[in-house]
């Protein structure tokens, strides 16, 4: 359950006065961490899994407006 870990920090971790090659990286590393907490999801159907994924998701949201810039 390592990758719960890497989740912990990546949530916690600030995404304040990033580059955009920093935002591009913290979307993808999310979206590695999403698919894999998936990945456990669909054996356990553990709610705590899907509670992180989506703290996860709403994060990535964050960060890909900030790239893409709002409709």
């Amino acid at each position: 359950m390592d990758i719960l870990k890497e989740a912990l920090v990546f949530e916690n971790s600030k995404m304040s006065h990033m580059s955009t090659s920093d935002r591009v990286v913290a979307s993808r590393e999310a979206k590695r961490l999403i698919l894999a907490i998936n990945e456990i999801y669909k054996q356990t159907n553990d709610a705590e899994l899907m509670e992180v994924m989506k703290r996860l998701t709403a994060k990535k949201k964050k960060i890909e407006v900030r790239l893409k810039g709002r409709p």
